[in-house]
Protein backbone atom coordinates (compact mmCIF):
# COMPACT_ATOMS: atom_id res chain seq x y z
CA UNK A 1 0.00 0.00 0.00
CA UNK A 2 1.47 3.40 -0.98
CA UNK A 3 2.58 5.72 1.80
CA UNK A 4 0.16 8.54 2.67
CA UNK A 5 2.95 11.02 1.87
CA UNK A 6 3.98 9.92 -1.60
CA UNK A 7 7.39 10.93 -2.85
CA UNK A 8 7.79 13.41 -5.66
CA UNK A 9 10.72 15.37 -7.01
CA UNK A 10 11.36 18.75 -8.57
CA UNK A 11 14.29 20.32 -10.38
CA UNK A 12 15.39 23.90 -9.75
CA UNK A 13 17.12 25.51 -12.72
CA UNK A 14 19.38 28.54 -12.32
CA UNK A 15 20.49 28.24 -15.96
CA UNK A 16 19.39 26.09 -18.91
CA UNK A 17 20.43 22.45 -19.04
CA UNK A 18 23.78 22.02 -20.83
CA UNK A 19 23.45 22.59 -24.57
CA UNK A 20 19.76 23.46 -24.28
CA UNK A 21 17.66 26.61 -24.51
CA UNK A 22 15.34 27.53 -21.67
CA UNK A 23 12.34 26.12 -23.53
CA UNK A 24 14.14 22.92 -24.46
CA UNK A 25 15.17 22.57 -20.80
CA UNK A 26 11.55 22.71 -19.65
CA UNK A 27 10.53 20.06 -22.16
CA UNK A 28 13.43 17.85 -21.09
CA UNK A 29 12.65 18.13 -17.37
CA UNK A 30 9.10 17.02 -18.18
CA UNK A 31 10.39 14.06 -20.23
CA UNK A 32 12.73 13.03 -17.41
CA UNK A 33 9.71 12.48 -15.17
CA UNK A 34 10.05 15.23 -12.60
CA UNK A 35 6.92 16.62 -10.97
CA UNK A 36 7.93 20.27 -11.05
CA UNK A 37 10.36 22.73 -12.60
CA UNK A 38 11.18 25.46 -10.11
CA UNK A 39 12.76 28.83 -10.85
CA UNK A 40 14.59 31.00 -8.29
CA UNK A 41 14.01 34.73 -7.82
CA UNK A 42 17.41 36.41 -7.64
CA UNK A 43 18.86 39.26 -9.67
CA UNK A 44 22.14 37.50 -10.45
CA UNK A 45 20.86 34.17 -11.81
CA UNK A 46 18.05 32.57 -13.73
CA UNK A 47 15.47 34.11 -16.06
CA UNK A 48 12.70 36.50 -15.05
CA UNK A 49 10.68 33.93 -13.10
CA UNK A 50 7.16 35.06 -13.97
CA UNK A 51 7.75 35.35 -17.72
CA UNK A 52 9.65 32.06 -17.78
CA UNK A 53 6.97 30.24 -15.78
CA UNK A 54 4.31 31.41 -18.25
CA UNK A 55 6.42 30.23 -21.19
CA UNK A 56 7.13 26.85 -19.60
CA UNK A 57 3.45 26.38 -18.78
CA UNK A 58 2.52 27.01 -22.41
CA UNK A 59 4.85 24.36 -23.87
CA UNK A 60 4.35 21.54 -21.35
CA UNK A 61 1.33 19.43 -20.46
CA UNK A 62 2.10 17.46 -17.28
CA UNK A 63 4.97 19.37 -15.65
CA UNK A 64 4.15 21.67 -12.77
CA UNK A 65 5.84 25.07 -13.01
CA UNK A 66 6.88 26.79 -9.82
CA UNK A 67 8.65 29.70 -8.20
CA UNK A 68 11.12 28.87 -5.43
CA UNK A 69 10.56 31.36 -4.03
CA UNK A 70 9.25 34.77 -5.03
CA UNK A 71 10.79 37.45 -2.82
CA UNK A 72 7.83 39.49 -1.64
CA UNK A 73 9.97 42.62 -1.32
CA UNK A 74 10.48 42.82 -5.08
CA UNK A 75 6.87 43.23 -6.29
CA UNK A 76 3.51 44.58 -5.12
CA UNK A 77 1.04 41.75 -4.42
CA UNK A 78 -1.73 43.31 -6.52
CA UNK A 79 0.55 43.00 -9.56
CA UNK A 80 1.78 39.54 -8.57
CA UNK A 81 -1.76 38.20 -8.01
CA UNK A 82 -2.73 39.06 -11.57
CA UNK A 83 0.42 37.59 -13.12
CA UNK A 84 0.13 34.37 -11.13
CA UNK A 85 -3.57 33.95 -11.90
CA UNK A 86 -2.72 34.31 -15.59
CA UNK A 87 0.01 31.65 -15.35
CA UNK A 88 -2.40 29.39 -13.47
CA UNK A 89 -4.83 29.77 -16.37
CA UNK A 90 -2.14 29.09 -18.99
CA UNK A 91 -0.98 25.99 -17.11
CA UNK A 92 -4.53 24.79 -16.40
CA UNK A 93 -3.75 24.49 -12.71
CA UNK A 94 -0.10 23.37 -12.80
CA UNK A 95 1.36 26.40 -11.00
CA UNK A 96 3.09 26.15 -7.61
CA UNK A 97 3.73 29.53 -6.00
CA UNK A 98 6.60 29.69 -3.56
CA UNK A 99 6.62 32.77 -1.34
CA UNK A 100 9.47 34.02 0.82
CA UNK A 101 10.60 36.96 2.91
CA UNK A 102 13.97 37.36 1.18
CA UNK A 103 17.35 36.23 2.46
CA UNK A 104 20.07 36.91 -0.11
CA UNK A 105 21.82 40.12 0.90
CA UNK A 106 23.36 40.57 -2.55
CA UNK A 107 19.90 40.98 -4.13
CA UNK A 108 19.22 43.98 -1.91
CA UNK A 109 22.70 45.47 -2.06
CA UNK A 110 22.86 45.51 -5.85
CA UNK A 111 19.26 46.54 -6.51
CA UNK A 112 19.08 49.23 -3.84
CA UNK A 113 15.90 47.71 -2.42
CA UNK A 114 16.01 48.19 1.37
CA UNK A 115 16.61 44.96 3.29
CA UNK A 116 14.58 45.42 6.45
CA UNK A 117 15.16 43.35 9.56
CA UNK A 118 13.71 39.82 9.43
CA UNK A 119 10.62 40.57 11.52
CA UNK A 120 9.54 43.35 9.16
CA UNK A 121 10.15 41.19 6.10
CA UNK A 122 8.08 38.35 7.56
CA UNK A 123 5.21 40.74 8.37
CA UNK A 124 5.32 42.00 4.79
CA UNK A 125 5.29 38.41 3.51
CA UNK A 126 2.23 37.60 5.61
CA UNK A 127 0.35 40.62 4.25
CA UNK A 128 1.52 39.84 0.72
CA UNK A 129 0.11 36.31 0.99
CA UNK A 130 -3.17 37.61 2.41
CA UNK A 131 -3.57 39.99 -0.53
CA UNK A 132 -2.84 37.23 -3.04
CA UNK A 133 -5.42 34.92 -1.48
CA UNK A 134 -7.95 37.74 -1.29
CA UNK A 135 -7.56 38.72 -4.93
CA UNK A 136 -7.82 35.08 -5.99
CA UNK A 137 -11.20 34.85 -4.26
CA UNK A 138 -14.67 35.95 -5.35
CA UNK A 139 -15.84 39.54 -5.56
CA UNK A 140 -14.19 42.84 -4.69
CA UNK A 141 -11.44 42.57 -2.07
CA UNK A 142 -10.27 45.13 0.46
CA UNK A 143 -7.30 44.99 2.80
CA UNK A 144 -5.74 47.44 5.22
CA UNK A 145 -2.37 46.50 6.68
CA UNK A 146 0.90 48.06 7.73
CA UNK A 147 2.50 47.45 4.34
CA UNK A 148 -0.35 47.18 1.81
CA UNK A 149 -3.78 48.72 1.28
CA UNK A 150 -6.27 47.33 -1.23
CA UNK A 151 -9.65 48.99 -1.84
CA UNK A 152 -12.59 47.17 -3.43
CA UNK A 153 -10.39 45.49 -6.03
CA UNK A 154 -11.56 42.65 -8.25
CA UNK A 155 -8.86 40.09 -8.91
CA UNK A 156 -8.84 39.57 -12.67
CA UNK A 157 -8.34 37.24 -14.32
CA UNK A 158 -9.58 34.59 -11.95
CA UNK A 159 -7.12 31.74 -11.38
CA UNK A 160 -7.78 28.40 -13.04
CA UNK A 161 -8.41 26.73 -9.69
CA UNK A 162 -10.97 28.22 -7.30
CA UNK A 163 -9.08 29.91 -4.48
CA UNK A 164 -5.89 30.11 -6.50
CA UNK A 165 -2.77 28.05 -7.15
CA UNK A 166 -0.91 25.86 -4.68
CA UNK A 167 1.15 27.96 -2.25
CA UNK A 168 4.51 26.93 -0.83
CA UNK A 169 6.11 28.88 2.00
CA UNK A 170 9.72 28.18 2.88
CA UNK A 171 11.81 29.24 5.84
CA UNK A 172 13.69 28.21 8.93
CA UNK A 173 12.59 30.36 11.87
CA UNK A 174 9.81 29.74 14.44
CA UNK A 175 7.42 32.52 13.48
CA UNK A 176 7.63 31.88 9.76
CA UNK A 177 7.32 28.09 10.00
CA UNK A 178 4.43 28.30 12.44
CA UNK A 179 2.57 30.64 10.11
CA UNK A 180 3.42 28.47 7.11
CA UNK A 181 1.99 25.46 8.91
CA UNK A 182 -1.24 27.36 9.50
CA UNK A 183 -1.69 28.78 6.00
CA UNK A 184 0.40 27.13 3.26
CA UNK A 185 -0.28 24.04 1.16
CA UNK A 186 3.41 23.07 1.07
CA UNK A 187 5.97 23.99 3.73
CA UNK A 188 9.64 24.18 2.85
CA UNK A 189 11.50 23.41 6.08
CA UNK A 190 14.94 24.89 5.54
CA UNK A 191 17.96 26.24 7.34
CA UNK A 192 17.85 29.83 8.55
CA UNK A 193 20.30 32.03 6.64
CA UNK A 194 21.01 34.88 9.02
CA UNK A 195 24.13 36.18 7.28
CA UNK A 196 22.50 36.68 3.89
CA UNK A 197 24.53 33.89 2.29
CA UNK A 198 24.69 30.10 2.64
CA UNK A 199 27.50 29.48 5.12
CA UNK A 200 28.65 27.11 7.87
CA UNK A 201 26.09 28.52 10.30
CA UNK A 202 23.31 27.69 7.84
CA UNK A 203 24.68 24.16 7.46
CA UNK A 204 24.61 23.66 11.22
CA UNK A 205 21.01 24.88 11.29
CA UNK A 206 20.07 21.98 8.99
CA UNK A 207 21.31 19.22 11.30
CA UNK A 208 18.74 16.61 12.38
CA UNK A 209 18.21 17.96 15.90
CA UNK A 210 17.45 21.42 14.50
CA UNK A 211 15.06 19.97 11.93
CA UNK A 212 13.24 18.22 14.79
CA UNK A 213 12.62 21.68 16.30
CA UNK A 214 11.56 23.20 13.00
CA UNK A 215 9.03 20.45 12.27
CA UNK A 216 7.70 21.05 15.77
CA UNK A 217 7.06 24.70 14.91
CA UNK A 218 5.22 23.65 11.75
CA UNK A 219 3.13 21.14 13.72
CA UNK A 220 2.25 23.75 16.31
CA UNK A 221 1.04 26.17 13.67
CA UNK A 222 -0.74 23.54 11.60
CA UNK A 223 -2.62 21.72 14.33
CA UNK A 224 -4.93 19.10 12.85
CA UNK A 225 -4.04 20.09 9.28
CA UNK A 226 -0.41 18.93 9.63
CA UNK A 227 -1.15 15.54 8.06
CA UNK A 228 -2.54 17.31 4.99
CA UNK A 229 0.59 19.43 4.49
CA UNK A 230 3.31 18.51 2.04
CA UNK A 231 6.80 18.97 3.52
CA UNK A 232 9.42 20.13 1.04
CA UNK A 233 13.22 19.86 1.18
CA UNK A 234 15.43 22.13 -0.93
CA UNK A 235 18.63 20.15 -1.40
CA UNK A 236 21.78 22.19 -0.99
CA UNK A 237 23.83 19.17 -2.09
CA UNK A 238 22.94 16.08 -4.10
CA UNK A 239 25.35 13.43 -5.38
CA UNK A 240 25.04 9.80 -6.45
CA UNK A 241 28.22 8.07 -5.30
CA UNK A 242 29.54 4.90 -3.68
CA UNK A 243 32.66 6.71 -2.47
CA UNK A 244 32.65 7.50 1.29
CA UNK A 245 35.44 10.00 0.69
CA UNK A 246 33.04 12.08 -1.41
CA UNK A 247 30.74 12.46 1.60
CA UNK A 248 33.65 13.60 3.75
CA UNK A 249 34.80 16.09 1.12
CA UNK A 250 31.34 17.60 0.69
CA UNK A 251 30.78 17.71 4.45
CA UNK A 252 33.98 19.71 4.84
CA UNK A 253 32.74 22.23 2.27
CA UNK A 254 29.68 22.78 4.45
CA UNK A 255 31.73 23.03 7.64
CA UNK A 256 30.43 19.86 9.29
CA UNK A 257 31.39 16.21 9.77
CA UNK A 258 30.47 13.38 7.42
CA UNK A 259 27.88 11.75 9.71
CA UNK A 260 26.02 15.00 10.38
CA UNK A 261 26.13 15.92 6.71
CA UNK A 262 24.78 12.52 5.67
CA UNK A 263 21.87 12.81 8.12
CA UNK A 264 20.87 16.36 7.15
CA UNK A 265 17.64 16.40 5.12
CA UNK A 266 19.07 19.21 2.99
CA UNK A 267 21.80 16.96 1.59
CA UNK A 268 21.33 13.78 -0.42
CA UNK A 269 24.63 12.01 -1.04
CA UNK A 270 25.21 8.26 -1.44
CA UNK A 271 24.45 5.24 -3.60
CA UNK A 272 20.93 4.79 -5.04
CA UNK A 273 20.17 2.24 -2.31
CA UNK A 274 21.50 4.52 0.42
CA UNK A 275 19.48 7.44 -0.88
CA UNK A 276 16.26 5.41 -1.04
CA UNK A 277 16.78 4.50 2.63
CA UNK A 278 17.56 8.12 3.56
CA UNK A 279 14.38 9.36 1.91
CA UNK A 280 12.28 6.74 3.68
CA UNK A 281 13.83 7.64 7.05
CA UNK A 282 13.33 11.37 6.51
CA UNK A 283 9.71 10.85 5.56
CA UNK A 284 9.05 8.82 8.71
CA UNK A 285 10.91 11.19 11.05
CA UNK A 286 9.92 14.57 9.64
CA UNK A 287 7.33 14.07 6.89
CA UNK A 288 9.55 15.14 3.99
CA UNK A 289 8.11 13.79 0.74
CA UNK A 290 8.88 16.50 -1.81
CA UNK A 291 12.55 16.97 -2.72
CA UNK A 292 14.10 19.64 -4.95
CA UNK A 293 17.09 18.36 -6.95
CA UNK A 294 19.72 20.87 -8.17
CA UNK A 295 19.41 21.49 -11.89
CA UNK A 296 22.90 20.23 -12.71
CA UNK A 297 21.93 16.83 -11.26
CA UNK A 298 18.65 16.46 -13.18
CA UNK A 299 19.88 13.77 -15.58
CA UNK A 300 21.96 11.92 -13.00
CA UNK A 301 19.02 11.54 -10.60
CA UNK A 302 16.34 10.84 -13.24
CA UNK A 303 16.45 7.00 -13.00
CA UNK A 304 16.19 7.14 -9.20
CA UNK A 305 13.36 9.66 -9.45
CA UNK A 306 11.52 7.37 -11.85
CA UNK A 307 11.80 4.43 -9.46
CA UNK A 308 10.75 6.33 -6.33
CA UNK A 309 8.09 8.78 -7.53
CA UNK A 310 4.69 7.90 -6.13
CA UNK A 311 5.96 5.41 -3.57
Amino acid sequence: MPHARRLRFAVELHSPLPGRTWLDSAREVEQLGYSTLFLPDHFDEGPGPLAAAAAFAAITSTLNVGLLVLDCDFRHPAVVARELATIDQISEGRLEVGLGAGWKALDYQRSGIPMDRPGVRVSRLQEHAAVLRGLWGDGPFSFSGEHYTITEMDGTPAPYRPGGPTVLVGGGAPRLLGWAGATADIVGVNASIHSGEIDAAAALDALPERIDEKIGWVREGAGERFEDLEINAWLAAAELTDDPAMVETMAALFGTDADSFRRSPLALVGSPGDIAEMLAERRERWGYSYHVIPGDKAHEFAPLVASLTGT
